[in-house]
């Protein structure tokens, strides 16, 4: 049978504008359970159904394919049912469809695995997601009514301590598999079901503002970074133009180049070296007077054809594995650089493919805190690689 993924993702949003592409962690929303998906390779196709041509755009950088939704199914009344039974009306092909949510950014490809296995092959017609909750419950007393509230789920003379009460199970909405004949018979939800139990940790669910930043925490702690475990990082290679700088060139009356840059970022390449982090500089042109000016002590590469040969010879003299090799580039000069390096970032001004080929985008622009910002990016990963280690 065709296991679909699909991920809805309209473009209105009345508590965050395109809130499905905003950057959490440098990642757009959307990408980290795209990420997911693709790596599950339970999927026999990974579709994003959306009516916004910037969310298409981000949906095709990260590997799906994409449905253009009508207007009919993209009001802030239209329902998950509606726009998934659209989609079905346009692909034949599809007998069973993973409804992923795009705003659950700790979604972990293994546990699409199981879900799929519970569906394909122990024969369930529809898969939902649950997380389990340790909550008392209470009835609601409306203003006005003359009566008290009641205990829903416990006794209050014999409260349960957290440990000798198992909780219960309540939906978090992060995925929601179905077989095509429920789905069209009106259900997501019915038919020979199961449920699936997500650890607490991954059961994040993004709705308003206030979220975000602890969603970010949560990402860093508990996401999916790809197949390959993180290791620390000892090189970071940072390209002069547009990500140091602004990528602006001042040319005086005498003929002579100047440019700009920001504090933050020299501070930032400071930190990285008391970590022990080594930071190497390279450049298309010839920038060595500027660099000489600036006074990093940093290793740099000028007046570069090749950046992905250099950063080879880098890496190969250093003795360092790939996912050891950090890179922060801007041009499409720097495109395979990006791909290369186990961790890649570019500021937020950096062009269209490298936007694409990198992991982490920036808030900030070239020349205006970007080194800084992807540094301490930097280290929050390495507290997650020193977390694991622990563990």
């Amino acid at each position: 049978p065709h296991l679909a993924a699909l991920v809805l993702a309209r473009g209105g949003s009345k508590g965050i504008p395109l809130k499905n592409i905003k950057l959490l962690a440098g990642v757009p929303l959307i990408g980290w359970v795209l990420r997911a998906a693709i790596d599950a390779g339970v999927f026999h196709s990974i579709w994003v159904s959306t009516d916004h041509d910037e969310i298409e755009k981000v949906a095709k950088q990260f590997g799906a394919q994409v449905h253009r939704r009508s207007p009919e199914v993209s009001q802030d009344s239209s329902t998950s049912l509606e726009a998934i039974t659209e989609f079905l009306n346009h692909h034949q092909e599809v007998d069973i469809v993973g409804n992923i949510q795009a705003t659950s950014p700790c979604l972990h490809p293994s546990d699409l695995i199981k879900v799929a296995d519970l569906i394909q092959k122990e024969g369930f017609d529809s898969v939902f997601s649950v997380v389990r909750r340790h909550q008392f419950r209470w009835s609601e007393v409306k203003k006005g009514e003359n009566k008290m509230t009641e205990p829903q789920n416990l006794n209050p003379a014999k409260r349960y301590r957290r440990q000798d009460w198992p909780g219960e199970l309540y939906e978090n909405g992060s995925f929601y598999f179905a077989k095509r004949h429920l789905i069209e018979k009106g259900y997501l939800q019915g038919g020979k079901m199961a449920y699936y139990e997500m650890r607490a940790e991954h059961s994040v669910d993004i709705d308003i503002d206030i979220d975000w930043p602890i969603a970010e925490q949560r990402v860093l702690s508990f996401g999916y970074f790809g197949k390959e475990p993180l290791k620390e990082v000892k090189l970071l290679v940072c390209s002069i133009d547009g990500c140091l700088t602004n990528g602006r060139i001042y040319v005086t009356e005498d003929h002579k180049e100047m440019v700009s840059y920001d504090y933050r970022d020299i501070v930032g390449i400071d930190l990285l070296k008391k970590r022990g982090i080594q930071v190497r500089l390279i450049s298309d042109r010839d920038c060595s007077k500027t660099l000489s000016a600036m006074q990093l002590g940093c290793v740099a590469k000028v007046n570069v054809t090749n950046k992905l040969q250099v950063l080879k010879d880098w890496q190969e003299d250093m003795g360092l594995s790939w996912k050891e090799v950090a890179y922060l580039g801007n041009e499409q000069s720097d495109v395979e650089c990006l791909k290369q390096a186990g961790m890649s970032g570019v500021p937020a001004d950096a062009c269209a493919a490298a936007q694409k080929a990198a992991g982490y985008i920036c808030k900030s622009r070239g020349g205006c805190g970007a080194v800084r910002e992807f540094a301490e990016h930097i280290f929050l990963l390495l507290e997650k690689v020193n977390s694991a280690r622990k563990q």
